[in-house]
C-alpha cells in the first residue's frame, strides 16, 4: 500500500521496483496488495515488477473496496455484491499479468449483502482456479465463524500493534481455534512505533495527502500525549540491542504461532530492518515491558474517524 496509496503521491517505478525485488532478494516471501490502492495502479505496479518472479512469493490482494467515479469525482466505494467481486478479481488478475492469486482477501465486509454471499462468491472463485484461498479484513469474531461455515477462511487481516489492541478482545482467538493465519496490518502503528517521531511538528513533513493527517492518535493533544510514551519504548529497544520499530514488530510476532506481520515501506533500508525483527531473541519480559508502556489504557485517540469506523467489523473497546 505505501508505495501507491494512503502516504502521498506514488513513489518513482524506480524505486517501487528495488523495494520490491531488494524484498524478494532479502528474504521476503509474500506480499499484500488490493484493488483500492492507488486504484488499481499498486496491483500494475506488482504485476510489471513481479511478472518474472510469481513463484518466488504468495501474492495476496483484495476485493470489495474500490476507487469508481460517483457523480463525476474519483470516490471509495465498498461493494460486496457476489458480480462485483467477480469482476473485480478478473481486473486484478489481468493487472497482476498472473493465472491465480494466492490469497484473496474481502477488503471490507459489505453489511448490506449477507457475508454467506460475497464468501460463497470467493468460493466460486477458489472452485474456478482464479484465487487459491480466501481471506477477509477488518471483522469480528462472529463475523468470522459464519464466513467459517461457508468456506475455509485461510486468513483474517486487521490492524494489531502496541497500540491497536483490539484483536485481543475475541478475534485473535478465534483465528487460533479455526486454524486461521491472523495477518497484522500496520505492526508498527503507521511508522510512529520507530525512530523517525520526535515531536508534534514531526506531522508536518508528512506530504498533504497522507492519512494520517486526520487520524486522532497524530492530531492536537493526543498526538504530544503519544510522544510522550516513545522515549521509555526507545530506551526498551536499546536493551534488547535492536530498533525500535524491530522491538514493536518482535512484540506483534510473539502473540501467537499464527500471526504473521506485513510492514510496509517504500525505503530499502527499512524493508531490511523489518525483516531482521524475525529473527530477533528479544527477552519475554521486555516484550512485556513493551506491552505494559503502550496498550488501549495509554495511547489517546481513535484509530479510525467516525466514518471509517462505521465501515469496519471489528470488534471495539468500551
Amino acid at each position: 500500500m505505501n508505495l501507491d496509496h494512503a502516504y502521498g503521491p506514488s513513489v518513482s517505478a524506480e524505486l517501487g521496483q528495488r523495494v520490491l525485488l531488494g524484498a524478494l532478494d532479502a528474504g521476503y516471501n509474500f506480499l499484500d496488495t488490493a484493488t483500492l490502492y492507488g486504484g488499481g495502479k499498486n496491483e500494475e505496479r506488482l504485476g510489471a515488477v513481479l511478472a518474472g518472479h510469481r513463484q518466488r512469493l504468495v501474492l495476496a490482494s483484495k476485493c470489495g473496496m474500490a476507487i469508481i467515479p460517483v457523480d463525476g469525482k474519483p470516490t471509495r466505494v465498498i461493494d460486496g455484491r457476489p458480480a462485483t467481486l467477480k469482476r473485480e478479481c478478473d481486473d486484478s488478475l489481468r493487472r497482476l499479468r498472473t493465472d491465480v492469486i494466492d490469497l484473496y482477501y474481502l477488503h471490507r465486509w459489505d453489511k448490506g449483502v449477507p457475508i454467506e454471499d460475497s464468501v460463497g462468491a470467493l468460493a466460486d472463485l477458489v472452485h474456478a482456479g482464479k484465487i487459491r484461498a480466501i481471506g477477509l479484513s477488518e471483522v469480528g469474531a462472529a463475523t468470522l465463524r459464519r464466513a467459517h461455515a461457508v468456506h475455509p477462511i485461510a486468513a483474517l487481516q486487521t490492524e494489531y500493534s502496541l497500540w491497536t489492541r483490539n484483536p485481543e478482545i475475541a478475534v485473535l482467538q478465534v483465528c487460533a481455534e479455526l486454524g486461521v493465519a491472523f495477518v497484522a496490518f500496520s505492526p508498527v502503528a503507521r511508522a510512529f512505533l520507530s525512530d523517525q517521531w520526535a515531536q508534534p511538528t514531526d506531522l508536518q513533513a508528512l506530504a498533504e495527502r497522507d492519512i494520517r493527517r486526520s487520524m486522532g492518535r497524530f492530531t492536537g493533544d493526543n498526538l504530544a500525549h503519544n510522544l510522550a510514551l516513545l522515549p521509555p519504548l526507545r530506551a526498551l529497544a536499546q536493551q534488547a540491542g535492536c530498533t525500535t520499530a524491530q522491538l514493536a514488530l518482535a512484540w506483534v510476532l510473539a502473540q501467537g504461532s499464527h500471526v504473521v506481520a506485513i510492514p510496509g515501506t517504500t525505503r530499502v533500508a527499512h524493508m531490511q530492518d523489518n525483516l531482521a525483527a524475525a529473527s530477533l531473541n528479544i527477552p519475554a519480559e521486555l516484550l512485556r515491558q513493551a506491552g505494559a508502556l503502550i496498550n488501549q489504557r495509554t495511547v489517546k485517540g481513535e484509530r479510525y474517524d467516525a466514518q471509517s469506523t462505521s465501515e469496519v467489523d471489528t470488534e471495539l473497546f468500551a
